[in-house]
């Protein structure tokens, strides 16, 4: 067999050539066309920006050829053509392609309208502080691997020691074998804050990054529309984000002519052709696809783009401006595919996943460049500690050394006669007589001590992660400072997205809560006004065993907080809540809270604002109240947050929204009221998990039963009123049994009502109504209730006129305000509070709403008026 023979092996050609494929593809994924997810940059760009680095381009020494640079790379690391070497470092330097260049170019590097650069041997080039600060920084503290070049004699780093997010700051698109990536660049500011969210806190989502990194910021500006194609991207790997021109429409004067109408564009979606655009706009124009348009004219200069499109007269500006972005690259979109190589492998990866591997890179560099400052650090501190000794035994080691052969002789002697290593004995041997002086010797020592602290202080870099976090954070907030730039590209809602909210009107609603936990939400005009006194219309189909317990009016757009008698607060939509009709049970309320069955809702409170002027005042069942700031509760958790801790037995009961200014007014069931205002000497502003203090005295056998708030703008009318506070005898008071009420007829009942009215009918609201079970009411001027201490026992509210009777709600109202009620049998009626009688604080009150047998008012609640009630009242 010959030698040739010898050298062939029989090979399946279906393998091979899968083989070989596969080989090529691997090559040009990881040596060529993907970007390394650590520093963001291809091998291409890694060496050029380390060729400039070791020729010493820094951003503060001079300009240097292109060519030169381009020579350098060729040479030493990257064994391809001129061409492809030129043209991505013409890229690095362009920035209208990258968001934060990485190089600053002299001379023509290219243009906006695809001009090409001029030739390398007039171009002029150096790296950007960015790319000395950024990426560059700390490579030679063997903070990455060195591997050979093409023909083993250089060694190159396999990737850069990047303090910052490269890949997504500046983006990267690249076509390998069977794959593609095209990730868009983002702003470094916001980058920054995402890094430093996550280490902060591991956990973090992709929706919650989404928010500190909203989208690409790209370097030409323009808009984004929508955040659909973002959150696809971002979460996913891949999404279309569509990109929009800034555009607007001016009037142009032209000296002796009509002013015409024009459309400016300002700003181009990234990776435009602004030369390409305008024939394609001229293009459309001949072939009078777009109509309207009768001058297109490129203005741009050195201070911005400007395109200026004039239109004819009898043109719609905007209809020819949708044209535009309907048919030319003035909208486009950006197909993201977020594709890096990780690991050696490519992998599509999530806005978190980014953002995770810089974070386990810097990690690794971090505490490779600690490691390699510690050796440092330790090798000079072991050689001063041999001069130290050299020092302290100078006349033995001069009689050594003076008697030795030769310099080995006297070296071997050191390491025997005082203990000192090789190293140690070479540093003597080399010391010069002049560091023999006493203040040399005192600086020996300063910077043994100084290196001593300054190894504990690596050590303690290396043993502890938190520590390695901060430096993380610490470095990137520096980079932030220096660096960082405010956003270019606006994102705006699309036309075609549109949040939940703004697909529902936020009308006036209500919204009721039975006792067993069933919630249901109807628009405020299902029950038209009605006159006072009638029965009212079934609000809801109620169990037999179950009545309505909360009751409020909100617009459909308010945050809903949901307190429970545990002290814990929830929040949802008010348009969440399934809207319902009149007669409907509505559904169960633990279908859309997370609360257990034992827990139960106390209290409803809307918000369409979180304030920072605003308080919530909380009472709870033992009388216990406090006040904490409504800005608390701003970002409440899915499964809740602590409003209040509380007694042992003790329930969160009522809560109400106020302002420091405001003062409170306190009811009990036996009629009795309280005022003390709501400022900081009566009640300071506490935490959510703190208990409160006494709010109101009590009888026995009472208890509290409602809680609302006075404005502050009538606060200073109480003052001038007189008030005259029924004495501990005189609070019982006459009482008609219950079967002689039950035989009144309705004209009784009106005249009745006279026998208590005040004189002065033109008293100004607001006023304090009082609503009794039994479904007697009545308006009482505020300036009868003056302001008291907190933990008084107050002034009487109402006289019962039925034996049992108990005084149910007591709201602060006004005279636009109406009055809903509803009962235990979930009858609701509503009217308007002129019609009930405005008495003195000894009246009985007036009927409100007749009542079937047993059934008693459950809940009141007030509704502003609604442009949509147009019904009059009605009487049943």
């Amino acid at each position: 067999m010959t030698f040739a023979q010898d050298r062939i092996v029989p090979t399946d050609l279906s393998n091979e050539m899968s083989r070989s494929y596969l080989e090529y593809a691997m090559s040009v994924i990881v040596g060529r066309a993907l970007p390394d997810a650590r520093d963001g940059l291809k091998p291409v760009h890694r060496r050029i920006l380390f060729a400039m680095y070791e020729l010493g381009l820094s951003s503060d020494r001079p300009f240097r050829k292109c060519a030169r640079v381009v020579g350098e790379v060729l040479g030493k690391y990257h064994p391809h053509g001129d061409t492809a070497v030129y043209d991505a470092l013409v890229r690095m330097a362009q920035d209208f392609s990258m968001r934060s260049p990485l190089i600053a170019g002299h001379g023509n590097f290219g243009s906006i309208d695809n001009d090409p650069p001029a030739a390398m041997r007039y171009t002029e080039c150096r790296l950007q502080a960015l790319s000395s600060h950024a990426l560059l920084q700390d490579i030679e503290a063997e903070t990455v691997d060195f591997i050979d070049n093409f023909d083993g004699s250089q060694q190159e780093p396999v990737v850069l020691p990047a303090k910052i997010p490269q890949l997504l700051l500046n983006g990267s698109s690249g076509i390998a074998v069977g794959m593609a990536t095209n990730i868009p660049p983002h702003n470094l500011g916001e980058l920054v804050d995402g890094a430093i969210a996550l280490i902060q806190n591991p956990e973090i989502s992709n929706a919650e990054l989404i928010k500190i990194i909203p989208g690409p910021d790209f370097p030409t500006g323009g808009q984004i529309l929508g955040t659909s194609g973002i959150k696809e991207a971002y979460t996913g790997g891949r999404g279309s984000i569509t990109m929009r021109g800034v555009a607007s429409i001016e009037t142009i004067q032209h000296r002796g002519r009509p002013d015409r109408e024009a459309i400016i564009v300002t700003q181009l979606p990234y990776q435009t052709n602004k030369a390409a655009l305008v024939e394609k706009i001229a293009e459309l124009v001949n072939d009078k696809k777009i109509e309207g348009i009768s001058d297109i004219r490129d203005e741009s200069d050195r201070d911005g783009m400007r395109l200026v499109i004039e239109l004819k007269r009898d043109a719609y500006p905007r209809v020819v401006l949708n044209n535009l972005y309907k048919q030319t690259p003035i909208q486009s979109n950006f197909g993201a595919n977020m594709l890096a190589i990780v690991n050696g492998e490519p992998q599509l990866l999530t806005l978190k996943q980014f953002l995770e591997v810089f974070r386990d890179f810097r990690v690794e560099v971090i505490i490779r460049r600690t490691q390699y400052e510690l050796r440092k650090a330790s090798e000079r501190d072991h050689i001063l500690q041999g001069l130290l000794v050299a020092l302290d035994n100078l006349d033995a080691i001069i009689h050594l050394i003076r008697g030795a052969a030769d310099t080995a002789t006297a070296k071997a002697e050191l390491v025997t006669q005082f203990g000192l290593t090789e190293v140690q004995s070479d540093a003597i041997l080399q010391m010069q007589l002049r560091r023999l002086t006493a203040l040399e010797a005192e600086k020996i020592q300063a910077e043994h001590e100084e290196l001593q602290a300054k190894i504990a202080d690596l050590q303690d870099i290396l043993d502890k992660r938190e520590r390695i976090d901060a430096i993380i954070i610490d470095e990137v907030q520096q980079i932030k400072t220096l660096h960082a730039k405010p956003r270019l590209t606006e994102i705006v809602l699309s036309e075609e997205e549109i949040e939940e909210a703004d697909l529902i009107a936020n009308e006036q609603a209500i919204i009721l809560l039975t006792e067993q936990g069933y919630i249901k939400r109807m628009p405020a005009n299902t029950f038209g006004a009605q006159s006072r006194a009638t029965r009212g219309k079934a609000g809801a189909k109620i169990k037999e065993d179950d009545v309505v317990e909360q009751f409020i009016s909100c617009k459909d757009h308010d945050n809903i907080l949901f307190f429970s008698d545990r002290g814990v607060v929830y929040t949802v939509n008010a348009y969440q809540i399934p809207a319902s009709s009149r007669t409907a049970r509505g559904i169960p309320i633990v279908q859309m809270l997370p609360i257990s069955k034992e827990e139960k809702i106390t209290s409803m409170v809307s918000v369409s604002e979180f304030t920072a002027d605003d308080y919530l005042i909380m009472l709870t069942q033992k009388g216990f109240i406090k006040k904490t700031a409504l800005s608390a509760f701003s970002h409440i958790r899915s499964n809740g947050l602590i409003a209040i801790s509380l007694e042992e037995g003790d329930l969160l009961r009522w809560v109400r929204l106020a302002k420091s200014q405001d003062s409170i007014i306190i009811g009990s069931h036996q009629g009795m009221a309280i005022h003390f205002k709501a400022d900081s000497q009566q009640l300071r502003p506490l935490g959510r998990a703190t208990k409160g203090v006494k709010s109101m005295k009590l009888r026995k056998n009472d208890k509290l039963i409602s809680m609302d708030i006075l404005p502050a703008q009538v606060i200073a009318n109480l003052a001038a009123a007189p008030d005259i506070e029924i004495e501990e005898e005189d609070t019982q008071t006459d009482i008609l049994p219950t079967q002689v009420i039950e035989n009144l007829d309705l004209e009784e009942d009106i005249q009745d009502e006279t026998e208590d009215l005040l004189v002065e009918e033109t008293i100004q609201g607001p006023w304090l109504l009082a609503v009794t079970a039994n479904g007697y009411g009545k308006r009482i001027p505020v300036t009868q209730f003056r302001l008291q201490n907190r933990a008084g026992m107050g002034v009487r509210a109402i006289k019962f006129r039925i034996s049992g009777d108990q005084l149910i709600a007591l709201r602060v109202v006004d005279s636009e305000d109406e009055l809903m009620l509803v009962t235990n049998r979930g009858i609701v009626i509503r009217q308007a509070l002129q019609a009930i009688s405005l008495q003195s604080r000894t009246a009985t009150g007036v009927r409100l709403q007749r009542l079937d047998g047993d059934d008693a008012i459950a809940a009141v609640a007030l509704v502003p008026p609604s442009e949509l009630d147009s019904e009059e009242g009605e009487t049943e």
